[in-house]
């Protein structure tokens, strides 16, 4: 009786934990070996202010603040307000940065994606293939030796992409608990190498038919980057260094997670430790959406990529879009590890990332709007701060 009521108590904890509203983890940024990309000062892209947030006005007989318009008050409140997580917000409009606000918090330097991360794979992903590392369209299957006799092997990346390797029964969170999580034993895919992964829950394993069912899965998007890092080999790391240092021209050096831990392993160089776990500062994250802007409006070879995400996205088969908090609760749609689709929004494309515990990135390409947000948790006003100001 004991272990019956154990049992059920543990397994709704398990509940709580993993679908609570405010779910939250620990911020580990140096519990992993990291690509480390760039130098802490790089030749940056600077940006143009025109800023409507609060301005602190200074005089010998008074000390005030005069508000400039409603958003930037609801995020100087919601920025107060720390049961809210929010840590920063920036809304960038035809080049100009409109509202930029943040505050101290946990996040000590570079600030996570979490599963924003998984989107940026994908940007890797289209410079690989532009720059002739990956010489076959997202169409074609994968050649892979790491993932033979599997359920990835021989995939059609664009599966791959969109999330419909057929891996349901394994991980994801079509029938499973958590997007990184082995359904089998619980334990995480980003701090294990693909290799001994595969090894371990995928040899020999065969899955649901490709192409068909969306299942948000942690080990399809390190697939996909541990694909390219085969793929680019010695090249690895000079791809990154064009993508986010030449292209971007990130201020300060930004980073990708290994899924070697450094309590558990010792450090390895070289191989195919890909995990899409990123790191970077607050206004880089801008600038990196900024890049993906222009390749979607300059119509370059990234930016076809881009557009053929958009235009093979597939259903997300979702029943319930509730709470507006995030970004993955509006989307519709999924393409290329992008969230598409804005519910009412969808008369234009708009590219969405989303990250655990609330991190935003929305791209706005007709109306040349970038909105980026970091937190801690999921409690800040997302109708408000992401969702109105893309209706406006």
């Amino acid at each position: 009786m004991i272990r019956i009521i154990y049992f059920i108590l543990s397994y709704f904890i398990m509940i709580g934990v993993t679908f609570a509203h405010h779910a939250n983890e620990k911020y580990c940024f140096n519990c992993s070996y990291k690509y480390k990309i760039g130098d802490k000062e790089n030749d940056t892209y600077e940006f143009e202010f025109d800023l409507q947030t609060p301005i602190l006005v200074n005089s010998r007989n008074s000390v005030g603040r005069i508000q400039t318009n409603d958003l930037s008050k609801l995020v100087e409140k919601q920025l107060k307000d720390k049961k809210t997580g929010l840590v920063s917000y920036i809304l960038f409009e035809n080049n100009k940065i409109l509202v930029d606000q943040n505050r101290k918090s946990k996040y000590r330097g570079p600030y996570p994606s979490h599963s924003v991360g998984k989107s940026l794979v994908s940007l890797v992903t289209g410079y690989a293939m532009c720059g002739g590392y990956i010489n076959h369209t997202v169409f074609d299957r994968i050649d892979y030796p790491t993932v033979a006799d599997t359920l990835y092997e021989n995939q059609k990346l664009i599966n791959l992409l969109n999330m419909q390797a057929g891996d349901d029964e394994i991980i994801g969170d079509r029938i499973g608990i958590w997007d990184s999580k082995i359904t089998k034993d619980k334990q995480s895919v980003n701090t294990i190498p693909i290799k001994k992964a595969m090894k371990k829950y995928f040899k020999g394993k065969s899955g649901l038919e490709p192409g068909k069912y969306f299942n948000y899965s942690a080990m399809t998007t390190n697939v996909i980057m541990n694909y390219v890092i085969y793929k680019t080999g010695d090249d690895w790391e000079k791809l990154l260094h064009k993508i986010f240092i030449e292209d971007a021209k990130v201020a300060k050096r930004v980073y990708f997670h290994k899924t070697l831990r450094k309590d558990k392993t010792g450090n390895r160089k070289s191989g195919e430790y890909g995990r899409y776990s990123f790191y970077a500062d607050r206004y880089d994250y801008l600038r990196i959406a900024n890049m993906i802007m222009k390749h979607w409006k300059n119509d370059t070879c990234v930016g076809k990529y881009l557009k053929t995400m958009y235009e093979n996205r597939v259903d997300r088969q979702y029943d319930e879009y509730r709470d507006n908090d995030g970004n993955h609760k509006v989307a519709q749609t999924y393409g290329g590890q992008f969230l598409w689709d804005a519910i009412g929004l969808e008369d234009r494309p708009i590219l969405m990332m989303d990250g655990f515990a609330g991190q935003q990135v929305v791209i706005d390409f007709d109306n040349n709007k970038i909105i980026t947000i970091h937190s801690t948790d999921r409690h800040y006003d997302y109708y408000r701060l992401v969702y109105s100001v893309l209706q406006d």
